[in-house]
Protein backbone atom coordinates (compact mmCIF):
# COMPACT_ATOMS: atom_id res chain seq x y z
CA UNK A 1 0.00 0.00 0.00
CA UNK A 2 1.53 3.29 -1.13
CA UNK A 3 -1.03 6.11 -1.06
CA UNK A 4 -4.33 6.93 0.65
CA UNK A 5 -6.76 9.73 -0.16
CA UNK A 6 -8.42 11.40 2.84
CA UNK A 7 -12.03 12.64 3.06
CA UNK A 8 -13.41 14.33 6.19
CA UNK A 9 -16.66 16.04 7.12
CA UNK A 10 -17.00 19.77 7.75
CA UNK A 11 -16.68 19.70 11.58
CA UNK A 12 -12.90 19.92 11.74
CA UNK A 13 -12.61 19.95 15.54
CA UNK A 14 -14.26 16.52 15.79
CA UNK A 15 -11.67 14.85 13.58
CA UNK A 16 -8.55 16.72 14.77
CA UNK A 17 -7.35 13.97 17.12
CA UNK A 18 -8.15 11.29 14.55
CA UNK A 19 -6.18 13.23 11.95
CA UNK A 20 -3.07 13.16 14.14
CA UNK A 21 -3.52 9.42 14.68
CA UNK A 22 -3.96 8.91 10.93
CA UNK A 23 -0.80 10.82 10.02
CA UNK A 24 1.23 8.92 12.64
CA UNK A 25 -0.08 5.55 11.42
CA UNK A 26 0.63 6.44 7.79
CA UNK A 27 4.23 7.34 8.67
CA UNK A 28 4.68 4.04 10.52
CA UNK A 29 3.41 2.19 7.45
CA UNK A 30 5.30 4.28 4.90
CA UNK A 31 2.04 5.38 3.25
CA UNK A 32 1.63 8.81 1.66
CA UNK A 33 -1.61 10.61 2.54
CA UNK A 34 -3.18 12.74 -0.17
CA UNK A 35 -5.29 15.79 0.72
CA UNK A 36 -7.07 17.76 -1.98
CA UNK A 37 -7.30 21.56 -1.89
CA UNK A 38 -10.43 21.58 0.24
CA UNK A 39 -9.04 19.16 2.84
CA UNK A 40 -5.69 20.99 2.91
CA UNK A 41 -7.40 24.31 3.57
CA UNK A 42 -9.97 22.89 5.98
CA UNK A 43 -7.37 21.37 8.31
CA UNK A 44 -4.66 24.03 7.90
CA UNK A 45 -2.16 21.33 6.93
CA UNK A 46 1.51 21.98 6.32
CA UNK A 47 3.90 19.92 4.24
CA UNK A 48 5.66 17.08 6.02
CA UNK A 49 6.78 13.49 5.76
CA UNK A 50 4.20 11.33 4.05
CA UNK A 51 1.78 14.20 3.34
CA UNK A 52 0.85 15.39 -0.16
CA UNK A 53 -1.05 18.67 -0.09
CA UNK A 54 -3.44 20.18 -2.68
CA UNK A 55 -3.41 16.85 -4.46
CA UNK A 56 -5.96 15.96 -7.14
CA UNK A 57 -8.33 13.11 -6.33
CA UNK A 58 -6.48 10.60 -8.46
CA UNK A 59 -7.91 7.19 -9.22
CA UNK A 60 -4.66 5.31 -8.54
CA UNK A 61 -4.84 5.52 -4.73
CA UNK A 62 -4.35 2.31 -2.77
CA UNK A 63 -7.01 3.25 -0.22
CA UNK A 64 -9.47 6.00 0.70
CA UNK A 65 -9.92 7.02 4.33
CA UNK A 66 -13.27 8.67 5.10
CA UNK A 67 -13.84 10.28 8.50
CA UNK A 68 -17.37 11.57 8.95
CA UNK A 69 -20.98 10.49 8.66
CA UNK A 70 -22.63 8.58 5.86
CA UNK A 71 -22.57 11.69 3.64
CA UNK A 72 -18.76 11.82 3.74
CA UNK A 73 -18.52 8.06 3.23
CA UNK A 74 -20.88 8.23 0.26
CA UNK A 75 -18.77 10.98 -1.30
CA UNK A 76 -15.70 8.75 -1.13
CA UNK A 77 -17.60 5.72 -2.45
CA UNK A 78 -19.07 7.70 -5.37
CA UNK A 79 -15.70 9.14 -6.31
CA UNK A 80 -14.00 5.75 -6.39
CA UNK A 81 -16.93 3.73 -7.77
CA UNK A 82 -15.72 1.42 -10.49
CA UNK A 83 -12.03 1.72 -9.54
CA UNK A 84 -11.78 -1.00 -6.92
CA UNK A 85 -10.23 1.42 -4.41
CA UNK A 86 -11.58 0.41 -0.98
CA UNK A 87 -13.05 3.01 1.36
CA UNK A 88 -12.07 2.57 5.02
CA UNK A 89 -14.60 4.65 6.94
CA UNK A 90 -14.51 5.99 10.50
CA UNK A 91 -17.88 6.96 11.95
CA UNK A 92 -18.12 10.59 13.07
CA UNK A 93 -21.84 10.80 12.25
CA UNK A 94 -25.09 9.92 13.95
CA UNK A 95 -25.75 6.41 12.64
CA UNK A 96 -22.77 5.58 10.44
CA UNK A 97 -24.36 2.51 8.87
CA UNK A 98 -21.63 2.38 6.23
CA UNK A 99 -18.73 2.95 8.64
CA UNK A 100 -15.96 0.38 8.97
CA UNK A 101 -15.04 1.33 12.55
CA UNK A 102 -16.05 3.71 15.34
CA UNK A 103 -13.61 6.38 16.62
CA UNK A 104 -12.38 4.24 19.55
CA UNK A 105 -8.95 2.63 19.19
CA UNK A 106 -8.06 4.49 16.02
CA UNK A 107 -4.30 3.97 16.21
CA UNK A 108 -4.75 0.21 15.99
CA UNK A 109 -7.49 0.46 13.38
CA UNK A 110 -5.43 2.74 11.12
CA UNK A 111 -2.52 0.30 11.41
CA UNK A 112 -4.90 -2.46 10.29
CA UNK A 113 -6.13 -0.33 7.40
CA UNK A 114 -2.64 0.35 6.06
CA UNK A 115 -1.68 -3.31 6.52
CA UNK A 116 -4.68 -4.30 4.40
CA UNK A 117 -6.20 -6.22 7.31
CA UNK A 118 -9.77 -5.90 6.12
CA UNK A 119 -12.27 -7.52 3.82
CA UNK A 120 -14.07 -5.70 1.03
CA UNK A 121 -17.67 -5.67 -0.08
CA UNK A 122 -18.92 -4.34 -3.39
CA UNK A 123 -21.88 -1.95 -3.14
CA UNK A 124 -23.99 -1.37 -6.26
CA UNK A 125 -24.93 2.01 -7.67
CA UNK A 126 -27.99 3.36 -9.41
CA UNK A 127 -27.78 5.90 -12.21
CA UNK A 128 -30.20 8.58 -13.36
CA UNK A 129 -30.16 10.21 -16.77
CA UNK A 130 -31.70 13.23 -18.45
CA UNK A 131 -30.80 15.23 -21.55
CA UNK A 132 -29.00 17.76 -19.34
CA UNK A 133 -26.75 15.19 -17.64
CA UNK A 134 -26.43 11.97 -15.70
CA UNK A 135 -25.66 11.21 -12.06
CA UNK A 136 -24.67 8.18 -10.01
CA UNK A 137 -25.94 7.43 -6.52
CA UNK A 138 -24.65 4.98 -3.94
CA UNK A 139 -27.68 5.17 -1.63
CA UNK A 140 -30.70 6.68 -3.34
CA UNK A 141 -32.21 8.98 -5.91
CA UNK A 142 -35.25 10.87 -4.69
CA UNK A 143 -37.84 13.13 -6.30
CA UNK A 144 -39.55 15.82 -4.20
CA UNK A 145 -42.22 18.41 -4.64
CA UNK A 146 -40.73 21.89 -4.36
CA UNK A 147 -41.32 23.71 -1.06
CA UNK A 148 -44.52 25.75 -1.21
CA UNK A 149 -45.74 23.98 -4.36
CA UNK A 150 -48.52 21.48 -4.80
CA UNK A 151 -48.04 17.77 -4.20
CA UNK A 152 -46.12 15.94 -6.89
CA UNK A 153 -48.01 13.99 -9.55
CA UNK A 154 -45.72 11.17 -10.64
CA UNK A 155 -46.32 8.40 -13.16
CA UNK A 156 -43.88 5.51 -13.27
CA UNK A 157 -43.21 2.52 -15.47
CA UNK A 158 -40.81 -0.42 -15.60
CA UNK A 159 -39.39 -2.32 -18.56
CA UNK A 160 -41.66 -0.36 -20.90
CA UNK A 161 -44.85 -1.07 -18.92
CA UNK A 162 -46.70 1.68 -17.04
CA UNK A 163 -47.21 0.66 -13.42
CA UNK A 164 -49.14 3.54 -11.91
CA UNK A 165 -49.54 7.21 -11.16
CA UNK A 166 -49.38 8.63 -7.62
CA UNK A 167 -49.94 12.03 -6.07
CA UNK A 168 -47.38 12.26 -3.30
CA UNK A 169 -44.71 14.38 -1.66
CA UNK A 170 -42.06 12.39 -3.46
CA UNK A 171 -40.57 9.10 -4.54
CA UNK A 172 -37.36 7.31 -3.48
CA UNK A 173 -35.32 4.81 -5.49
CA UNK A 174 -32.77 3.06 -3.25
CA UNK A 175 -29.97 0.53 -3.57
CA UNK A 176 -29.75 -2.30 -1.00
CA UNK A 177 -27.31 -0.29 1.13
CA UNK A 178 -29.53 2.77 0.74
CA UNK A 179 -32.67 0.87 1.74
CA UNK A 180 -31.93 1.52 5.43
CA UNK A 181 -32.11 5.29 4.88
CA UNK A 182 -34.86 7.39 3.33
CA UNK A 183 -36.59 4.29 1.98
CA UNK A 184 -36.86 2.76 5.46
CA UNK A 185 -38.32 6.00 6.82
CA UNK A 186 -41.02 5.70 4.13
CA UNK A 187 -41.96 2.23 5.31
CA UNK A 188 -40.11 0.55 2.47
CA UNK A 189 -38.40 -2.84 2.91
CA UNK A 190 -34.85 -3.32 4.14
CA UNK A 191 -32.81 -5.10 1.47
CA UNK A 192 -29.82 -7.14 2.63
CA UNK A 193 -26.45 -6.36 1.09
CA UNK A 194 -25.86 -8.76 -1.77
CA UNK A 195 -29.43 -8.60 -3.07
CA UNK A 196 -29.43 -7.62 -6.73
CA UNK A 197 -32.02 -4.98 -7.50
CA UNK A 198 -33.38 -1.74 -6.11
CA UNK A 199 -36.49 -0.57 -4.29
CA UNK A 200 -39.03 2.15 -5.16
CA UNK A 201 -41.02 3.70 -2.30
CA UNK A 202 -43.25 6.76 -1.92
CA UNK A 203 -43.11 9.78 0.37
CA UNK A 204 -46.54 10.55 1.90
CA UNK A 205 -48.60 9.07 -0.98
CA UNK A 206 -52.17 10.35 -1.33
CA UNK A 207 -53.34 6.82 -2.10
CA UNK A 208 -54.40 3.63 -0.36
CA UNK A 209 -52.77 1.46 -3.03
CA UNK A 210 -49.25 2.92 -3.43
CA UNK A 211 -46.83 0.28 -2.15
CA UNK A 212 -43.06 -0.08 -2.21
CA UNK A 213 -41.76 -2.26 -5.05
CA UNK A 214 -38.50 -4.20 -5.35
CA UNK A 215 -37.25 -4.04 -8.94
CA UNK A 216 -35.10 -6.52 -10.86
CA UNK A 217 -31.63 -5.16 -11.70
CA UNK A 218 -32.13 -5.29 -15.47
CA UNK A 219 -35.39 -3.31 -15.52
CA UNK A 220 -35.29 0.37 -16.51
CA UNK A 221 -37.45 2.66 -14.37
CA UNK A 222 -39.07 5.66 -16.07
CA UNK A 223 -40.59 8.41 -13.95
CA UNK A 224 -42.76 11.06 -15.56
CA UNK A 225 -43.66 14.37 -13.94
CA UNK A 226 -47.36 14.18 -14.80
CA UNK A 227 -48.10 17.65 -13.44
CA UNK A 228 -49.15 20.28 -15.98
CA UNK A 229 -47.51 23.13 -14.04
CA UNK A 230 -45.27 22.08 -11.16
CA UNK A 231 -41.60 21.09 -11.53
CA UNK A 232 -40.12 18.65 -9.03
CA UNK A 233 -36.64 18.41 -7.54
CA UNK A 234 -34.26 15.48 -8.13
CA UNK A 235 -31.81 14.64 -5.33
CA UNK A 236 -28.84 12.27 -5.55
CA UNK A 237 -27.73 10.78 -2.22
CA UNK A 238 -29.66 13.52 -0.44
CA UNK A 239 -28.22 16.43 -2.41
CA UNK A 240 -30.16 18.47 -5.01
CA UNK A 241 -28.90 17.79 -8.52
CA UNK A 242 -31.55 18.98 -10.99
CA UNK A 243 -35.22 19.71 -11.65
CA UNK A 244 -37.72 17.67 -13.65
CA UNK A 245 -40.08 20.04 -15.52
CA UNK A 246 -43.78 19.24 -16.03
CA UNK A 247 -44.39 16.50 -18.58
CA UNK A 248 -40.78 15.30 -18.75
CA UNK A 249 -39.24 11.89 -18.01
CA UNK A 250 -36.43 10.67 -15.81
CA UNK A 251 -34.72 7.31 -16.45
CA UNK A 252 -33.19 5.31 -13.61
CA UNK A 253 -31.35 2.00 -13.80
CA UNK A 254 -29.23 -0.32 -11.71
CA UNK A 255 -25.64 0.88 -12.10
CA UNK A 256 -22.85 -1.01 -13.81
CA UNK A 257 -20.17 0.29 -11.41
CA UNK A 258 -19.70 -0.59 -7.75
CA UNK A 259 -18.23 1.14 -4.74
CA UNK A 260 -15.83 -0.90 -2.62
CA UNK A 261 -16.30 -0.71 1.14
CA UNK A 262 -13.68 -1.96 3.60
CA UNK A 263 -15.04 -3.93 6.52
CA UNK A 264 -13.36 -5.70 9.41
CA UNK A 265 -13.03 -9.47 9.05
CA UNK A 266 -16.20 -11.22 10.17
CA UNK A 267 -18.42 -8.15 9.92
CA UNK A 268 -21.73 -8.58 8.10
CA UNK A 269 -24.79 -6.64 7.03
CA UNK A 270 -26.84 -8.23 9.80
CA UNK A 271 -24.24 -7.30 12.41
CA UNK A 272 -24.38 -3.71 11.20
CA UNK A 273 -28.18 -3.75 11.24
CA UNK A 274 -28.27 -4.96 14.85
CA UNK A 275 -25.51 -2.69 16.12
CA UNK A 276 -26.56 0.53 14.40
CA UNK A 277 -30.33 0.39 14.67
CA UNK A 278 -30.47 -1.68 17.84
CA UNK A 279 -28.21 0.83 19.55
CA UNK A 280 -30.51 3.72 18.63
CA UNK A 281 -33.46 1.90 20.16
CA UNK A 282 -31.85 1.53 23.59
Amino acid sequence: MKTATVFTHRRVAETATAMRELIAAARRAGVTLRFDEDETRKHGLVAGEGIELNAPLAGDASLAIAMGGDGTILTALRHYAGTGVPVFAVNFGEVGFLATVDPDGLATNFDRAFAGDFETFELPTISVGRPDGSWTAMNDISIHRKPGHRVADLAYGLAGEEIGRVRCDGLVVATPQGSTGYNLANGGPVMAWGVEGYVVSFVAPHSLTARALVVAPGDLLTINNASREEPVEVHVDGRPSSELPPGEDLHIEFGTSHGTLAQLPGASFYHRLRERFGRLAR
